[in-house]
């Protein structure tokens, strides 16, 4: 079977750094094991428009205009591929088209604008989500249909981070002057709706280090700065897609802190699967849309939202009770194997794949 893979970066040079360990591969939703189970996928030429409509218009023309036959068309995101999904739900685009949706589906405010969406939604076969509870939050809006939505158990890419910290390069004196490569304490290395605000007055109140590795935002910025005069604070303002880079700093750390704002998906699951593989414990916002819950498998401690004493409570905890920090990321590295992989969900989202395929045949 063949698929149409489209992504909404460039695709090309990350599968190249995954073959040389350099790229975990869960961040390509499946595309380094389609192989393995008989999928072969035909790689969407990537260019990058500042402009939605440009961007949309471009993708609809490569795609509608790839030569090479193929079964169906997925994509990680419908993200510019609006007006494909709109020309299938026509029946103009005659392949079945499944993507992975990031946050539920919901209902919009206007009449013209809800009908729209629900035919819409009929231009997609099969949606893939991080968590049941997504699904549910989905199927209230009216506009899809159970038989649309599947839960796939999306997780980090054991092999990569078994092969990182088998190669860690050595960290440095902690007498030098560089403290780059130093053994880390606390790290968190999220940047989308994160709550730095909590989080700084968290750790501006314990004293104890962090190191806090963001994507320049005028937001983010202007609040770190306020925290520069605080030694056990450190902030690194990264640029670009740098997984490898950050993965290194991570496994070099004791303790993941995933601090988010209260939005309703799965924010900070690619931090918190990272730590799942590397066996460190995590202090985490409770978010009732991840589909795995930290304290029940005792991988790590929920925090509530905007509670600073939590999160003071907890970042001493585990400061305090090393053994119970390795113990929690031991159990974290466990859910990992047995459910929460690459391996996993790969063949979880392949057989959906040839499942649609089969059905949209019939």
């Amino acid at each position: 079977m063949k698929i149409y893979y489209y992504h909404t970066r460039p695709i090309q040079e990350a599968l190249e750094e995954w073959k040389n360990h350099l790229h975990p591969g869960h961040i390509l939703y499946g595309l380094t094991h389609f192989e393995k189970q008989g999928i072969t996928p035909i790689l969407h030429r990537y260019r990058r428009f500042s402009s939605r409509l440009r961007f949309s218009l471009y993708n609809f023309f490569e795609i509608i205009r790839c030569k090479e036959p193929y079964d169906l068309l997925y994509g990680t995101s419908f993200y510019g591929l609006e007006l494909v999904i709109f020309f299938h739900a026509l029946g103009l685009y005659r392949k079945p088209i499944a993507i992975w949706h990031h946050q539920a589906v919901v209902r919009n405010s206007g009449k013209l604008k809800n009908l729209i969406s629900r035919f819409y939604y009929k231009g997609i076969d099969q949606m893939f989500f991080f968590s049941q509870a997504l699904i549910d939050d989905s199927l209230k809006s009216g506009k899809v249909t159970a038989d649309q939505l599947h839960l796939i158990h999306w997780g980090a890419d054991l092999a990569f981070y078994d092969y990182l910290k088998q190669h860690l390069p050595a960290a440095k004196d902690e007498n030098q002057e560089n403290h780059e490569n130093q053994e880390k304490a606390f790290i968190t290395t999220g940047k989308e709706n994160r709550d730095f605000a909590t989080l700084l007055k968290a750790f501006a109140d314990t004293g104890l280090p962090i190191d806090i590795f963001t994507t320049p935002d005028k937001d983010y910025e202007r609040l770190l700065q306020q925290y520069t005069s605080y030694t056990n604070i450190r902030t690194h303002i990264t640029n670009g897609i740098i997984p490898h880079k950050l993965a290194i700093e991570v496994c070099r750390s004791k303790v993941v802190v995933i601090c988010c704002l209260n939005f309703p998906y799965t924010v900070g699951l690619t931090t918190l699967v990272e730590a799942f593989a590397l066996r460190l414990p995590v202090i985490c916002s409770r978010n009732p849309k991840f589909e795995m819950d930290i304290e029940k498998e005792e991988a790590g401690i929920y925090v509530d939202y905007n509670d600073i004493e939590g999160w003071k409570r907890a970042i001493h905890y585990l400061s305090t009770h090393p053994e119970e920090a390795q113990r929690m990321g031991a159990n974290g590295r466990k859910l990992a194997e047995r459910e929460f992989n690459l391996e996993h969900y790969s063949r979880e989202l392949s057989e959906r794949l040839v499942d649609t395929v089969k059905t949209y045949r019939k």
